[in-house]
């Protein structure tokens, strides 16, 4: 089992009050919520950050997504649960979150273009940035997650 190695928090309270601050401004932009949590649980999936994957399943169950939806996040090219504009948010997500692997393709892109008006690509772009920024904290000091049944 992987140990933290430090809290962020305590160490450098204005950068983390800066993440908060970009955290709540996003909030603002109008992007549905449960999208959004779709698009932050995936990316922490991507990421491998256990903490988040947990806080963000969490956070989309609070806003009624269903468990079906959730457990086959992961596989969500091959199932029919996602409309047309979650699975250009995802592919985004995608794109975005492994950009060394995939060079932000085309495809993707003109996925999102069909679906997001030009200000919500660039919303939904800050998102998938930030949530990248959250994970790489998470991982990077091995943030730890309540043990199951324990919140």
């Amino acid at each position: 089992m992987m140990k933290a190695r430090l809290n962020p928090q305590a160490a450098a309270p204005a950068a983390m009050k800066a993440m908060y601050e970009l955290e709540g401004k996003i909030a603002d932009l109008g992007l549905d919520p449960t999208l959004v949590e779709l698009v932050k649980t995936r990316a922490s999936q991507i990421n491998r950050c256990a903490y988040c994957i947990n806080m963000h399943t969490r956070d989309a169950r609070a806003l009624g997504e269903t468990e079906a939806r959730l457990y086959l996040l992961d596989a969500w090219r091959e199932s029919p649960l996602y409309s047309d504009r979650e699975r250009a948010a995802l592919a985004w997500t995608e794109a975005l979150t492994d950009l060394a692997g995939t060079g932000a393709p085309d495809a993707d892109y003109a996925l999102l273009q069909a679906q997001f008006s030009p200000e919500e690509q660039v919303n939904l772009t800050l998102l998938i940035a930030t949530i990248n920024a959250w994970n790489r904290f998470g991982v990077g000091f091995r943030l730890v997650h309540p043990k199951e049944g324990r919140m």
